[in-house]
């Protein structure tokens, strides 16, 4: 079995996702495919259950890179990522702190 990282995604799309349909966005390794996904959460995350899982890969953006004043102008492009929705069928696993703390006010 091959050692996946899987790391949580910690933004507002993805705390709409989980608390309405317990959805969580990670980013992994490009290579990584559904199975090596579903297991790494399983082990990295205790008491979850896996339903279902898609990715999608998205291109790097084009930037333009500029190597003096009139010379040399050109682009290259950022980094590939790739993330991964899963849907989970049992447990949760806390990436944002929904612990809210009241003020009192005096």
């Amino acid at each position: 079995m091959k050692l996946t990282l899987v790391t949580p995604r910690a933004t507002e799309k993805a705390y709409r996702l989980i608390t309405v349909q317990n959805t969580y966005i990670f980013d992994v390794p490009l290579d990584a495919n559904k199975q090596e996904i579903k297991d790494a959460v399983e082990a990295q995350f205790d008491k979850t259950k896996v339903a279902s899982v898609t990715t999608l890969v998205q291109s790097g953006k084009s930037i333009r890179s500029n190597r003096g004043k009139r010379r040399y102008p050109g682009t290259t492009t950022r980094q590939d990522t790739k993330k991964a929705y899963v849907t989970l069928s049992e447990g949760k696993i806390k990436v944002f702190d929904t612990d809210e703390k009241k003020e009192e006010k005096k």
